[in-house]
């Protein structure tokens, strides 16, 4: 890629500092990014809590000429550096920019859904079983309820719960590849 004209490149950024880096260089002249995020929710001692995360943890796109904006890239707020391979700077094809694209539906931000599944490996998050771990073992009303086979006290039991009370071990990376 000649360094005249503009070309998608991957910068590396602090630990969760790529949606700030991102929204910061989108402000100089020339210069466009694309940060691919999650939301999702995951189990804590709370309750369920809904995260976002970047899809790239540590790295972001961002399109631009390199004679005219590599140092302001370069020097922006939250950035390590440009990604390159040699000390020679390696841009990323538009077709690779528009498949990640679509793969997030044209968003920013994608809301990633953990459907359930008979032989799904699932957590409990709340009442007096959270965290205790069992497989669906047959879905009821919809996808409302879900009956779960769990070992508890030495022996197999059967439940029946909420599915909203339910989270299903897959990574929201993982559901997200495979949909």
């Amino acid at each position: 890629m000649r360094p005249d004209e503009p070309a998608w490149y991957v910068i590396h950024t602090k630990p969760k500092c790529e949606h700030l880096a991102a929204a910061l260089m989108r402000g100089l002249p020339g210069v466009e990014t694309f940060c691919p995020r999650i939301r999702f929710q995951r189990s804590t001692r709370r309750g369920k809590v809904w995260f976002v995360e970047a899809l790239f943890p540590s790295y972001f796109f961002a399109r631009f000429i390199p004679l005219n904006s590599q140092r302001a890239v370069k020097h922006s707020q939250n950035v390590i550096r440009i990604v390159d391979f040699g000390g020679q700077m390696v841009s990323v094809p538009d077709s690779v920019i528009e498949s990640v694209r679509s793969e997030m539906d044209h968003l920013e931000v994608k809301e990633v859904k953990a459907g359930l599944h008979v032989g799904d490996t699932v957590e409990l998050t709340e009442g007096p079983m959270r965290g205790l771990k069992g497989i669906v073992n047959s879905i009821h009303d919809g996808q409302d309820r879900v009956k779960i086979l769990m070992e508890f006290l030495g022996r197999q039991s059967l439940i029946e719960v909420e599915s909203s009370k339910v989270l299903p071990e897959q990574t929201p990376r993982e559901i997200l590849a495979g949909s």
